[in-house]
């Protein structure tokens, strides 16, 4: 079933309150999107100093940071990945690491997630979402290169 479907089949009142929510934390006060619209990191080749402040988050399995419009993840499992932070739906910078089914990206702009690789998990009609730009990531020391 679709999302549409479903919403209608709850009826008006049950709808908005779960659109409600969501319309609040994805919107600003005249009603537009909350972030910056973006095109997709291109050339990125950066390090991470895991031992600096900046850093610390990266200390926790399901920690993140964003860097250079980059979500350097330590994801559930303790392994490092980096995704664009710009998300592939409509390009906001809204991207980022949720606990949700075993950690996935996830943009609040619209609703979109996908997974650690990148691939789409709520491809439908009115949220075509292409795959999200992954990075690869190199650990030497207590120093994380991301880079393409």
């Amino acid at each position: 079933m679709e999302r549409k479907e479903f919403l209608r089949s709850l009826g008006a009142g049950a709808a908005f309150a779960l659109i409600f929510p969501c319309a609040q934390g994805c919107s600003s006060d005249d009603g537009e999107p909350v972030g910056d619209i973006k095109d997709i990191p291109t050339g990125v080749d950066f390090t991470v100093d895991l031992t600096s402040s900046e850093a610390s988050p990266l200390a926790n399995d399901g920690g993140f940071i964003l860097k250079n419009d980059v979500v350097v993840v330590k994801n559930l499992q303790g392994e490092f990945i980096a995704a664009s932070q710009i998300c592939s739906h409509q390009g906001y910078d809204q991207v980022r690491f949720v606990n949700q089914e075993g950690g996935i990206f996830y943009c609040d702009v619209h609703g979109s997630r996908f997974e650690q690789n990148g691939t789409p998990l709520n491809q439908v009609d009115d949220n075509p979402a292409k795959a999200l730009k992954i990075y690869q990531v190199e650990l030497s020391g207590d120093s994380l290169r991301v880079f393409e």
